[in-house]
């Protein structure tokens, strides 16, 4: 599923609708501790300095995502283009399997042109499967107790999810309708006075809409926003609100719905043969390209055009692989969106989606391998849901289900990444963020990050998917300015210069209740490197490191016209 930005959903108890903290510079993830006192990536004193009038080469990163918005102004000029093929002409000219795959591929998209925008999760699929199987029977009536007792989990967290939802949606829609009618209460109240801080205090708090609104407002009015009419109210809360219906609405109607399977109307393949190769269509935007858009530009927006905002990398071109719904995406598609986009020459791969469970595990780990086999780094995101990933699964992972005596066990070609906050000091790790002493090597910018979303749009999201891209854009810098580093170096060179703290912060901890404080722990425990992302010291010792990649790098280039040569796992 993909990590997408966070709703203010605390409506619940009563709060504002207003961004729950105070707010940051919009390029803060491209500044530097020192000279800025945020801690970014340090992204402009890199090539203010160190790159200042250094030569790069260009090299591709693959978005595997919901889609990318590829006219968007500030990412026509860096998307990958595939010279191979002559566009619209209905033929695969490079005969690498997929038919005018110009900007990249679309696995969730069926060859009459449509495309998946809803899908369950791997959970609701693997109940699905398993009630056919038990349903109606009791423990002493199965021999597979361990399969019966997953059966039971999943039931469970299936059915109780959908009532939560159905009650939440409605919850929400209720305060949505009567914030609105309080607007219009308010703007009665108000008697055409200036909506400023002084006359939203003076309101009666009488009306519980007016109460819920005035409340909002406040927020907004003592975070500087200046509000002109009550119309601009109330759009708010219609987008917000409106929003977290959405969210619970598509749980019950599509996510956990056994019954939804969208999959076989619009793809029409065999969804558990996950080496079936040749499926999709060449829509690399797809029905909502704002995740994939919105991590797209993190990575390599065109820097210093005077449009929008600046990405990390500045000579990289993004290909688009759709393998991502909202909902979870399937491990076949994952599996072959890594393959695809191996063959076709990135050398970084972003991936900001991940799943509790795994249905095909061992056909991700085989495309996994091909990757490290190829030379190509992976990221990805460690997710959303303050959890520690020692103790629990997140999937695609590093660790392989299957290896041989002497090989590896986990990918030398991983990271796996973490979020951090603007805030510093106790509030370093982002409050949502997912964390592991084993699982998660580094955190990376991840709260309030401004960057593009379709339509020439530009928006500010939350989540480790965009933390995951603010360090895949670091590790493009390094391949792009020193192409002879393998995957595995520049992995280490993230890792090792990653800047470290001990400072005592707030453990990411979900169900908090009103007034409870999340326990305090080193920020050091949260992953094996105990620091943050940081491109400046990157390159500083990618600078010393001699490279390995040479024949690897050699291959990359090739890859995209001779893909069909290929043999696959």
């Amino acid at each position: 599923m993909t990590f997408k930005k966070f709703l203010v959903l605390s409506l619940m108890s009563g709060a504002v609708l207003a961004n729950a903290q105070t707010k940051a510079p919009k390029n803060w993830f491209h500044l530097d501790a020192t000279n800025d006192k945020y801690n970014g990536l340090s992204t402009e004193k890199l090539y203010q300095t160190l790159l200042k009038d250094k030569k790069s080469q260009t090299i591709i990163v693959a978005v595997l995502d919901s889609g990318v918005d590829a006219e968007h102004e500030d990412l026509k000029d860096v998307m990958w283009t595939n010279a191979g093929e002559i566009p619209g002409n209905g033929i695969d000219d490079d005969k690498n399997g997929y038919v005018d795959d110009i900007h990249g591929w679309n696995f969730i998209g069926g060859k009459d042109g449509k495309n998946i925008h809803h899908e369950t999760l791997e959970l609701t699929r693997m109940y699905a499967k398993l009630k056919g199987m038990y349903e109606g029977k009791t423990e002493a009536e199965v021999s597979n107790k361990k399969e019966y007792k997953k059966y039971l989990d999943y039931k469970t967290k299936v059915e109780e999810t959908v009532e939560k939802a159905k009650t939440s949606a409605a919850k929400y829609t209720e305060i949505r309708e009567t914030m609105l009618a309080g607007a219009d209460k308010a703007n009665t109240l108000l008697a055409g006075k200036a909506i400023n801080i002084e006359n939203i205090k003076a309101l009666s708090e009488e009306d519980k809409g007016v109460a819920r609104v005035k409340k909002m407002m406040l927020g907004m009015l003592e975070e500087g926003a200046e509000i002109k009419s009550m119309d601009e109210v109330k759009a708010e809360v219609k987008d917000q609100l409106s929003g977290a219906i959405d969210h619970f609405e598509a749980q019950y109607k599509y996510q956990y719905n056994i019954n939804f399977n969208d999959r076989a109307l619009i793809v029409g393949d065999n969804p558990n043969n996950s080496y079936d190769r040749y499926y999709g269509n060449n829509d690399v935007e797809g029905p909502d390209a704002s995740h994939g858009t919105h991590v797209a530009g993190i990575i390599a927006a065109t820097r210093n055009n005077n449009i929008g905002m600046n990405g990390v990398a500045d000579n990289v071109r993004i290909m688009s692989v759709r393998c991502v719904p909202d909902g979870d995406e399937r491990d076949k598609d994952v599996a072959n969106a890594i393959i695809y986009a191996v063959d076709n020459g990135a050398s970084i791969l972003n991936m900001s989606f991940g799943k509790s469970v795994s249905w095909d595990k061992e056909a991700v780990d085989k495309a996994v391998k091909y990757a490290m086999e190829h030379d190509v780094l992976l990221v990805h995101a460690a997710g959303n849901d303050a959890n520690n990933n020692d103790e629990g699964g997140n999937f695609p992972s590093k660790t392989f289900e299957k290896s041989g005596l002497f090989k590896p066990k986990k990918a030398t070609n991983w990271l796996e990444i973490g979020a951090l906050s603007f805030k510093g000091g106790e509030d370093l790790p982002a409050t949502f963020s997912n964390y592991g002493k084993k699982q998660v090597d580094v955190f990376s910018p991840g709260v309030e990050i401004y960057s593009t979303v379709p339509n020439n749009e530009y928006a500010s999201f939350q989540g480790t998917s965009m933390a995951s891209p603010a360090c895949a854009g670091v590790a493009a810098i390094l391949r792009s300015y020193y192409p002879d580093l393998s995957a595995a170096q520049i992995r280490e060179i993230i890792r090792g210069s990653s800047v470290k703290s001990d400072a005592m912060v707030k453990q990411p901890t979900k169900g908090l209740k009103e007034g409870e404080k999340a326990p305090m722990v080193k920020f050091s425990d949260l992953s094996n490197t105990g620091g943050f992302a940081n491109s400046y010291e990157a390159t500083k010792m990618a600078a010393v490191t001699k490279g390995k990649g040479k024949k690897t790098a050699k291959w990359r280039k090739a890859a995209a016209t001779e893909s069909a040569k290929i043999v696959r796992p």
